[in-house]
C-alpha cells in the first residue's frame, strides 16, 4: 500500500468510526435546573431523598424540590379547573388582570406567540391567573381571551377566590404579588393597585418549577420556547 492510498483510506474510514462511536456511545445531555428546594420545617435544612444509583447499585442523596400545590379555580367558561387538569402536562403560568394597561397586554401577546409554537402539542398547556379576581369573573376573562385569539384547549384563563389565588402565586409559583389597596385605601387606579410579576413560570410534569422568564422580553420568551422543547426531550429520552 503506497502512502497516498493509506491517506485516502484513513480519510474515508476515520469519519465512519467517529460516526459509529457517536451513534453507539454518545448521549445528548440536555438538562434544565430545578427551582425551589423543599425545606424541612423542623430543622430549617434542605430536604434530601435517598435513591439507588442504577449504574453502581449504590445509594445517593438528591435534593427534594417543592411542587406546585393542588388548586381549584374557575376558567373563562365558568367551569371548575383544577391542578388535576394539568396532570401529566408541561405547563407555563403567568399572572395578569384584564384592567391592566401597562405590562399585561405585552405579557399576554408574548404568551400568545408561545402558544402558537406548540399549537399541535397536547402535552403543553398555558394558564393565565388573574390577580384581580373580584373584578375578573368569567365573562371578563372570556372577552380578554378573545382579544388574543386564545385557544381554550391549550390556554386557560383562571379566576377564583382571592384567598386561594394569592397564596398560590406567592408560595406556590414563588413570584411577588401585592394588592396596594389593602395598605392604602386611597389607591384607586388598577395599574397602581395590583403589583404583580411579569415572570412566566415553566412547570414540569411532576409540578416542579424549571424556569422563570421575563414575559415582556421577546428574547426571554424565545428562551422559554427552547427550554420547553428541551424539557420535552428530557422526558422523551427518559421513556
Amino acid at each position: 500500500m503506497n502512502k497516498k492510498t493509506g491517506i485516502l483510506l484513513m480519510t474515508l474510514i476515520v469519519p465512519v468510526f467517529i460516526y459509529l462511536g457517536l451513534k453507539l456511545f454518545g448521549e445528548n445531555h440536555y438538562t434544565l435546573p430545578r427551582y425551589i428546594p423543599a425545606i424541612d420545617s423542623t430543622t430549617g435544612e434542605i430536604k434530601m431523598a435517598k435513591r439507588l444509583h442504577q449504574r453502581w447499585n449504590e445509594s445517593e442523596f438528591d435534593t427534594v424540590f417543592q411542587t406546585i400545590p393542588a388548586f381549584e379555580l374557575t376558567n373563562e367558561q365558568g367551569n371548575v379547573f383544577t391542578s388535576e387538569d394539568l396532570k401529566g402536562k408541561i405547563y407555563v403560568a403567568n399572572f395578569f388582570f384584564t384592567r391592566c394597561g401597562t405590562i399585561c397586554p405585552k405579557i399576554t401577546s408574548q404568551v400568545s406567540r408561545a402558544t402558537d409554537t406548540f399549537v399541535q402539542d397536547k402535552d403543553i398547556h398555558f394558564i393565565s391567573i388573574s390577580v384581580d379576581p373580584k373584578y375578573d369573573r368569567a365573562d371578563k376573562l372570556t372577552a380578554y381571551a378573545k382579544r388574543f385569539d386564545a385557544d381554550s384547549t391549550r390556554w386557560t384563563f383562571l379566576t377564583g377566590e382571592k384567598k386561594a389565588i394569592y397564596p398560590l402565586i406567592l408560595k406556590g409559583f414563588h413570584v411577588p404579588l401585592a394588592d396596594a389597596s389593602e395598605y392604602d385605601a386611597a389607591v384607586k387606579n388598577p395599574d397602581e393597585t395590583f403589583i404583580h410579576s411579569e415572570r412566566l413560570v415553566l412547570v414540569d410534569k411532576e409540578g416542579v418549577i424549571r424556569g422563570f422568564y421575563d414575559g415582556t422580553n421577546k428574547k426571554e420568551v424565545d428562551r422559554l420556547i427552547v427550554e420547553i422543547k428541551v424539557l420535552k426531550n428530557i422526558y422523551s429520552i427518559a421513556k
